[in-house]
Parts: C-alpha cells; sequence; structure tokens
C-alpha cells in the first residue's frame, strides 16, 4: 500500500496511525515502505517502553513508528544535513521532540559513542543505502554487545539478496519485493 500524495509516507500504526510524514525532495532517501513496516512491526510485537536507535534515519518512519506504537524514546542518527531538517519537523509534527534525539553525524561516529556509553538500546533499526549494507555490517557487528541490551533486536533491512546477520540469533527473515529484513536477537551469555 502506498501513502497518498507525493513525497510522503503514512505512519501505519499506533497512537499517531495515519499521520503523513514529509519525505525529502530528489530521492535523497529511500523511506521503508509501509507494507514492510507494518511486517515488521507485527513481527517485533509490542515495543512499549523500549529505546529505539534509527542508524541511517532518512525521514524517521521507522523510529517514528516505533513511538507511536508506545516505545519510550529514539535516537535517530542522519548524516545529510537536509534530511536532518525533515526529519526534525516529521518529529515535531507527531509532538514527539520530548521523547527524540536527531544526531547529524556519520554512522560509525554514533555508535562508536554509544558503544563506549553501553547505552542498552533494546531496538536497533540498521537500513543504510544498500550498496554499504557489508560494510556497515562489518563495523557495527563488533559493537552490537555495547550497542544493544540484552536480548535487543538489531532490524536490517537490505536488498533481497543480502545475507545479514550481525552475529546474532535470527528471528525474522523475508523478502518483499527487491527489500529484505532480517532481525536478531542479541543474547549475552552470563558467566
Amino acid at each position: 500500500m502506498r501513502a497518498r500524495g507525493p513525497g510522503r509516507v503514512r505512519i501505519v500504526g499506533g497512537a499517531k496511525r495515519g499521520t503523513l510524514l514529509k519525505v525529502p525532495p530528489g530521492g535523497v532517501t529511500r523511506p521503508t515502505g509501509e507494507m514492510v513496516r507494518e511486517a515488521v512491526f507485527d513481527a517485533l510485537g509490542p515495543v512499549a517502553g523500549l529505546r529505539v536507535l534509527d542508524l541511517f534515519a532518512g525521514t524517521g518512519a521507522m523510529g517514528l513508528e516505533a513511538l507511536s506504537r508506545g516505545a519510550r524514546d529514539c535516537v535517530f542518527v542522519e548524516e545529510d544535513r537536509g534530511v536532518c531538517t525533515v526529519l526534525r519537523a516529521n518529529i515535531a509534527a507527531l509532538e514527539y521532540e520530548a521523547q527524540c534525539r536527531v544526531m547529524n553525524a556519520g554512522y560509525l561516529q554514533a555508535v562508536r559513542t554509544f558503544a563506549q556509553r553501553r547505552s542498552g538500546f533494546d531496538l536497533l533499526f540498521l537500513d543504510p543505502p544498500y550498496r554499504m549494507l557489508s560494510e556497515v555490517e562489518a563495523m557495527v557487528t563488533p559493537l552490537l554487545p555495547s550497542l544493544l541490551s540484552n536480548d535487543g533486536v538489531a532490524v536490517v533491512e537490505g536488498d533481497r539478496a543480502m545475507e545479514a546477520t550481525l552475529g546474532g540469533d535470527p528471528v525474522f527473515d523475508r523478502a518483499y519485493g527487491d527489500t529484505r529484513v532480517v532481525m536478531v536477537r542479541m543474547r549475552r551469555t552470563t558467566s
């Protein structure tokens, strides 16, 4: 199902269901489609109270969807300044400013900072440009134990041929047209 109106996507569930989000002009971003977002959140189940990190945030559709469904807070990481402006407008339109932080930074700088702080996010959305997925996976995987909480979930979006595992236990793997979504749960053993 496509959003109504050019250059927009909708929140598909939760308190802000049906709210339109702005999309930067010129194809700078590739927002996750509504059908895929709905399938992801159906597979995740309840997200109420979770702390979320949305890397390569773009319009913020994934993190804002989580907030609409009751997530506690979300940090959005986006490198492009112009896209950050649109992202901040989307956050303001949904009145989620108090629950959000936008970092205008590269993904690697952000994940290193959060890993050093042992930030303990419960949910990570990772949707890099498809051509970068292997590089991003190689850089992020070693940091995940310090980045995510015990039993935290990473949701990776890529092209249909991707084989992302991030070193976790796969809990979901589906293709939707040219897009594939893989979810992995990060479990730390206690010793």
